[in-house]
């Protein structure tokens, strides 16, 4: 079954994003992943089969994996723990669905990047740095840095997200929360590159958010997954180039192939990009978790 909306009338809609439905049960949200893919900030009209599955369970597989380094948002992604006016969605939500605890949200993009790629690259080629930390010269794209690097960015709900230098950061949430904040980020990626690593995949670049709950610094929203990393399988690397990822390029490449003006409305995707595109989320999935995801 492939899920674009999310219809539960009994619950308040606290916020439509690009892809996840977020609903409010009095102090505790319900994050309902969708399979909506976006692309150049439109939200396209063909789901992608099993993605918002791939998601939440990569999300709370990192989430457990990493609440040694910092505490989470997740209460529970089990249906039957859910309020028990919830439980007749079962079919809706299996699998795709995550109680999480309420949050204030910090306005911060967290990134960090062991490799240069992306908007990174673009950067470093123009400056030889990266959100004003300097780089070796000389680097191909794609290479490995010699340490990960922290690179926070504006948190905009439309629009691209824009790149800041760490004193900015400092300027919008204050100098400790950047301090906790920085020191999580790194060591989850490190912690988490080396596992991914032993199964076959590099975790290029990833994106995570902060929250405050109770005046305690969390993380919150999706963790390590193929919409906000950028993963490459370890056969296929090689710097200088640009590796093969386990996301939504396959569908960005197709939409610049048509010469598609990245306005809406947007244009129908062919059933071959949209089985390719929903193998690429499920092979990280089962790299990673080491098992098959079934289809329901």
């Amino acid at each position: 079954m492939t899920l674009t909306t999310t219809n539960i009338p009994e619950l308040k809609l606290f916020k439509k994003g690009k892809v996840r439905d977020i609903f409010e049960l009095e102090d505790i949200l319900l994050i309902v992943a969708t399979d909506r893919l976006s692309a150049f900030d439109v939200v396209l009209n063909d789901g992608i089969p099993s993605k918002g599955r791939v998601l939440t369970e990569l999300s709370s597989f990192w989430f457990n994996f990493t609440s040694d380094i910092i505490k989470n948002h997740m209460i529970t992604t089990a249906v039957s723990q859910f309020p028990a006016q919830l439980r007749k969605y079962q079919n809706i939500l299996a699998d795709r669905s995550m109680l999480v605890k309420k949050t204030i949200l910090l306005p911060i993009e967290c990134v960090v990047r062991g490799y240069i790629s992306g908007s990174g690259w673009k950067e470093y080629i123009k400056s030889g740095s990266v959100c004003g930390i300097k780089l070796p010269k000389n680097l191909k794209e794609s290479e490995k840095l010699p340490e990960p690097i922290f690179t926070p960015s504006t948190k905009v709900e439309t629009g691209h997200d824009e790149n800041i230098a760490e004193e900015k950061m400092v300027s919008v949430v204050g100098t400790d929360t950047t301090k906790i904040i920085k020191q999580a980020c790194l060591d989850i990626y490190k912690k988490s590159s080396k596992y991914a690593e032993s199964k076959g995949i590099i975790i290029a670049d990833t994106k995570m958010e902060f929250g405050l709950f109770n005046d305690e610094i969390i993380i919150i929203d999706e963790l390590l997954t193929p919409d906000s990393s950028r993963f490459w399988d370890i056969s296929e690397y090689k710097p200088g180039t640009i590796p093969p990822s386990f996301d939504k390029q396959f569908v960005r490449d197709y939409l610049e192939s048509i010469h598609w003006d990245k306005k809406p409305p947007p244009p129908k995707l062919p059933k071959s990009v949209i089985k390719k595109t929903s193998e690429k989320y499920r092979l990280a999935y089962e790299k990673i978790l080491a098992r098959k995801l079934l289809t329901i």
